[in-house]
């Protein structure tokens, strides 16, 4: 494919580019392409603004004139960084936007070496484009660069982690997809034993493929055994990377030390806090991660009517998780006295439908509140600091 040429060198009319959708194309976005840019005093000018559609296999480039929203180019182009590099290595840096998936971070990182500013919107805000009825992936590109080229906020830019976080972060997600297969097993197996008027011991999954043999039905051995032993390897890989994140977060994240202070709170949480959050200053007050992690109820307040959501459930699922299973270990009767224990107690006394799982999400969204204040202060953790601050403010007994 022919290199383009540089962003110098486009000419001042628009191309034009007839497909299955007509000459009509830009209808989509004609409320968008004659307004004109005006920058901020504090926004950095470019000549041009790019959206790029990512693909698995191929993306679609969209260049415009920040100036007056004309097409320069449209382009498609392998999803390759030899490809990308070639393309935005040695030209005017430029704006450029793009949607979050799975190409996302390493091509963002890639575009930002090559002197770029990359704007990653959340996809999940832009129903713009996806419930676009003539959705397609040029027009995703265009829609990307015009919305880019006026309110980079309308397209809430995320930043992606840095690559050695990354790649940290992925021992604790495959250790995740191991715990769940794991799980998933072992459910297949209790569900199959019950069908023959069997059942299988209570016990912990590191010893389920040890004492599930001796209950196994003989009619079922033959095709059970085989899961049985694929439990015992997934139990010694998981014990394996239980290993390793224990090490990584010794010897990369020191920090991690001052979080696992609060009892229930293991290597593995602190691990995927500090990697997920990546940094502590991202939030300007300890509250906002509660949301951030979606542990608040969302909000569609319209005129008067103003009714109870559920927890909006944003954010990274798998660390929300391992928040509610410290929540959990937190509210057992035999776990220490705390702050966030008598305050789950005291939600779950009040009783009502689902008031156990409200105060066990309750004190989830606490304890990341907490975890984030100890990492960005670095305090040392007081189990009951509010229960004996409140001691001291009462008044002495005459």
């Amino acid at each position: 494919m022919r290199r383009p040429p540089s962003p110098t060198q486009y000419p001042k009319k628009g191309l034009q580019v007839s497909g299955p959708d007509g000459p009509e194309r830009e209808s989509d976005v004609n409320q968008l392409s004659n307004v004109p840019c005006v920058a901020g005093a504090d926004q950095q000018t470019f000549e041009v603004t790019a959206g790029l559609d990512l693909g698995d296999k191929y993306s679609h480039l969209c260049l415009i004139e920040t100036t007056t929203g004309e097409i320069l180019e449209e382009a498609r182009l392998r999803t390759d960084p030899e490809t990308l590099r070639r393309r935005f290595t040695e030209i005017e840096p430029m704006r450029i936007a793009i949607e979050t998936g799975t190409h996302s971070p390493w091509i963002s990182r890639l575009l930002e070496d090559a002197g770029h500013e990359v704007l990653v919107a959340n996809a999940r805000e832009l129903g713009f484009i996806y419930k676009n009825s003539r959705k397609n992936d040029r027009l995703d590109a265009e829609n990307l660069a015009r919305v880019a080229r006026l309110d980079p906020k309308l397209l809430s830019p995320i930043e992606h982690r840095g690559e050695e976080a990354q790649a940290d972060l992925a021992l604790l997600r495959t250790r995740d997809v191991l715990v769940k297969s794991r799980t998933q097993f072992i459910n297949h197996l209790r569900g199959s034993v019950k069908a023959f008027g069997a059942r299988l011991p209570v016990c912990s999954t590191e010893s389920f493929h040890r004492q599930a043999v001796e209950a196994l039905p003989d009619a079922l051995k033959p095709a059970l055994m085989p899961i049985i032993s694929t439990i015992a390897s997934l139990t010694d890989q998981i014990k394996e990377y239980d290993k390793q994140i224990e090490h990584v977060a010794a010897e990369k994240y020191p920090e991690t030390e001052i979080l696992r202070r609060i009892s229930g709170v293991g290597p593995i949480t602190a691990l995927a806090f500090v990697l997920i959050l990546e940094d502590p200053q991202r939030f300007s007050k300890s509250r906002k991660v509660g949301a951030f992690l979606g542990m608040v109820p969302s909000r569609n307040q319209s005129g008067e009517s103003d009714p109870k959501q559920r927890i909006s459930k944003e954010g990274d699922g798998m660390l929300r998780s391992l928040l509610v299973q410290c929540a959990h270990y937190i509210l057992r009767p035999n776990s220490p006295d705390s702050d966030l224990k008598r305050f789950g107690l005291k939600l779950d006394a009040r009783g009502g439908k689902g008031a156990k799982q409200r105060a066990v999400v309750a004190v989830a969204r606490k304890l990341s509140v907490l975890l984030h204040h100890l990492w960005s202060t670095g305090e040392v953790y007081e189990p009951l600091y509010n229960a004996k601050q409140h001691q001291s403010q009462q008044p002495l007994a005459a």
